[in-house]
């Protein structure tokens, strides 16, 4: 009768073992496919945000906290009922930024504020929503991840402007920054 109960306690020790692998193996799938989906998540919103990945990763107490962010931001972005501007809209931009422009010669600081407020009119028409800088921008990195640096540097330009702190140099290099994301903002969903 012993022998037949230390063979039942073998089987005991077996099947214990075999569960225990078994419980290894879906630990160890579960975090295999954590890292993957997470890697994927990663690759996605690289591939979306580009420069700005980098950026706001960058900037972040972590890369989690970055991803968050980006995610959130792209989360906020397709909620919102974003339209291509008319043929008209645009020429109609086209042609205020053209005045602008020419005007920047005689009075560069109004041009810089003149190219931050039409930029602002442009999202509006749009679908953006203009509540503020910071939403703006982390808005239009979503759709417009290489030049949404071009609209802080010309904020930036702005806003020394006001204080009287930008050289000629500084506003020229912020027209020059609004009118890369104007380009895209204006012909974003053209046909032409």
């Amino acid at each position: 009768m012993r022998e037949g109960s230390t063979s039942g306690g073998y089987e005991m020790d077996t099947w214990l073992w075999i569960l225990i692998v078994i419980a290894v193996v879906i630990v160890v799938a579960a975090f295999a496919t954590m890292f993957l989906l997470r890697r994927r998540r990663r690759h996605a919103l690289r591939d979306r945000f580009g420069p700005e990945y980098d950026r706001r990763v960058d900037g972040a107490r972590s890369r989690r906290k970055a991803e968050g962010d980006l995610a959130g931001r792209a989360k906020r972005r397709d909620d919102l009922d974003l339209r291509p501007l008319s043929q008209a809209a645009r020429d109609r931009y086209a042609e205020q930024w053209d005045d602008l422009q020419s005007r920047f010669v005689d009075v560069p600081q109004a041009a810089v504020v003149q190219a931050d407020e039409l930029i602002v009119t442009v999202m509006r028409d749009r679908g953006y929503p203009v509540d503020d800088f910071e939403s703006q921008s982390a808005l239009v990195s979503v759709d417009h991840p290489s030049v949404v640096q071009n609209y802080r540097i010309g904020h930036d330009v702005r806003e020394k402007s006001t204080k009287g702190e930008a050289t000629t140099e500084d506003l020229r290099q912020g027209v020059v920054a609004y009118r890369a994301l104007f380009d895209e903002l204006v012909h974003d969903g053209a046909n032409s």
